[in-house]
């Protein structure tokens, strides 16, 4: 019987994380460089990047930081190139940069160009650097796409139409992408509810989070490393006869912004 230490290890795998620079980002990377892979943390803040990479190597594993704004084609062909010329392959992908003005979209003030730009940010983006890396993962044999969705694709709440139908879009396209991808490339998503990264503690006050409370069974908002675990639940050989699956984890509640 194999080792369940062998089921998660990554070692020689390669992983590039969107969005690296902190929060999720910066925990899936860590989370993956203990496990073993060798890390590209890619983030539109450089120097946020480069210090996620060094944390990384203090595993063992190498790793360095690209500047990335996925939503630019040009930065994500860098990015990718970039990973193949250092690495020689790539095996993981964690689509985690993300955006958008949840609960302050008011519906009949939003325009088209505030629409696109948020669609380019959480879906148009996952599409095109998946498709960059699809090449590099068939040749491997081993490839696993985990996109970081949210709750607010699955709840409908004030304020949110833009950002949550969005990633109601990641949803439905990580299925797809499951279907066509398969045998060598596994695609799932993984939706978090209110997680403690800088975003959420930017805008949280105490009478907000107690409202999230009442309606989390496990009455404690979610840490960043609780979605990283999944990540690597998911990007490893331990999930090997999971794909086009959406991970909702929200200590089994609904958190709302409003």
């Amino acid at each position: 019987m194999v080792s369940i230490e062998h089921e998660y290890n990554l070692k020689g795998m390669t992983a590039i994380i969107t969005g690296a620079g902190n929060g999720i980002g910066r925990a899936s990377a860590l989370m993956l460089a203990k496990a073993g892979a060798n890390i590209v943390a890619s983030d539109i803040n450089k120097i946020a990047a480069d210090d996620t990479a060094i944390a990384a190597r203090e595993f063992g594993v190498k790793a360095f930081g690209v500047q990335c704004d996925v939503t630019s084609e040009g930065d994500l062909e860098n990015l990718v190139e970039k990973t193949v010329t250092e690495f020689g392959r790539v095996n993981i992908l964690v689509n985690n940069a993300g955006g958008g003005g949840g609960g302050r979209e008011k519906f009949e003030d939003l325009t088209l160009d505030y629409l696109k730009k948020i669609y380019t940010l959480n879906v148009f983006s996952i599409f095109k650097l998946s498709q960059l890396c699809i090449p590099h993962m068939k040749a491997s044999e081993y490839g696993s796409i985990v996109n970081i969705s949210s709750i607010a694709s699955e709840m409908a709440s004030h304020n949110m139409s833009v950002y949550g139908s969005s990633k109601a879009a990641v949803n439905q396209l990580t299925k797809y992408m499951a279907v066509d991808l398969g045998p060598f490339i596994r695609v799932n998503a993984i939706a978090p509810g209110a997680i403690k990264t800088n975003a959420l503690k930017s805008v949280l006050n105490p009478e907000m989070e107690e409202k999230m409370l009442r309606k989390t069974p496990l009455k404690t908002l979610g840490e960043p490393d609780d979605i990283a675990m999944a990540v690597l639940y998911l990007v490893s050989p331990l999930s090997k006869w999971v794909t086009g699956q959406i991970l909702t984890i929200n200590g089994g509640g609904e958190q709302e912004l409003d």
